[in-house]
């Protein structure tokens, strides 16, 4: 599989579950790069008895430093460097649990947008009946024009094409209502733009509509976006936490019975599953991960960048927004 940098020094829970998912996707096949501090993740390493390359990087750029002037002050950051060794070719893609704001900058200015891109975007997979749904933009643009939301809908019917396989990815629009006056003055000059644009269109969807798999791409901005993932995720655990309690009052032979299958529901539903968003619409593959990732979350992050770089998501991307 691809060559991917991770900064392991980036999230909450880092550089302990950093490691620890970075030793599990190695184990399943990903080329993975540790980029942080080398005496801290030898000594995390050693815990493993695993070897993984480092590429030392004695900085870090926390959750509350200004992202655009931590790049500038903090160039040994281990976000930073990881942006780097994309950018240099060394590395096919990378993946960071830290400051979202710092890992958006970093691709931006060291990786490079698309020729094109007026906004990189964050399109997350939420799992939904039928196949996955990607819902872009999830946190990266809280204020977005019309015409972005357009570009959104192309990358994302890229991506939906790229990782999950989808042929003509049906695009809806997030909004308060199916009728096409529906929406701000944002989703009403949105919608007119998306039913010129060379997509698959399907119109308005409703956030109860991610139950009826209506559509394979979700479109908002940002600020929307991310409220409406984070919705969606605690509902989920409220649903398997309810199961669960439900499942505690009867006796053990059926428990037995039935667990597996509430298993399966849980992973289905659990958010680390996917491991995080793909930045869309920068010249690398980039996977920006819950700041509160665990091992699992980080090695799927990990793999999930390496099939966005098996699949040439970037030039795909480049591609079809040069046409």
């Amino acid at each position: 599989m691809a060559r991917i940098a991770l900064d392991a020094m980036g999230g909450d829970n880092a550089p302990i579950e950093t490691v620890a998912g970075a030793v599990e996707a190695a184990e399943r096949g990903v080329e993975v790069v540790l980029v942080g501090n080398n005496a801290v993740l030898e000594s995390e390493l050693a815990k493993h008895r695993r070897r993984l390359p480092i590429v030392d990087a004695p900085e870090v750029i926390e959750m509350s430093d200004d992202p655009a002037r931590a790049l500038r002050e903090k160039p040994g950051a281990s976000i930073s460097v990881a942006a780097k060794l994309v950018a240099e070719g060394a590395a096919e893609g990378m993946v960071s649990a830290g400051s979202t704001g710092a890992a958006m900058a970093a691709s931006a200015i060291i990786i490079g947008r698309v020729k094109g891109v007026t906004r990189p975007s964050i399109a997350s997979i939420f799992p939904t009946p039928g196949s996955p749904t990607i819902v872009l933009d999830s946190g990266a643009n809280p204020d977005v024009k019309p015409e972005q939301l357009v570009q959104f809908a192309i990358m994302g019917a890229v991506a939906s094409q790229a990782l999950l396989g989808i042929e003509d990815p049906r695009v809806g629009l997030l909004s308060i209502g199916e009728e096409k006056g529906k929406g701000r003055d944002l989703e009403r000059a949105a919608y007119e733009l998306l039913e010129q644009a060379p997509i698959r269109f399907v119109g308005n969807v409703e956030g109860r509509d991610v139950a009826e798999d209506k559509s394979d791409v979700i479109v908002t901005d940002g600020f929307t976006g991310n409220i409406f993932l984070k919705t969606m995720e605690g509902a989920a655990q409220v649903m398997v936490h309810y199961a669960m309690e439900a499942m505690s009052a009867l006796d053990a032979e059926v428990q037995a019975s039935v667990m597996p299958a509430l298993a399966e529901v849980r992973r289905r539903l659990d958010y680390e599953t996917y491991g995080g968003g793909q930045l869309l619409g920068v010249k690398g593959v980039v996977v920006i991960a819950h700041g509160t990732s665990s091992r699992v979350a980080v090695a799927n992050a990990l793999v999930m960048a390496a099939e966005g770089a098996e699949h040439d998501l970037p030039g795909r991307l480049a591609a079809r927004l040069a046409s």
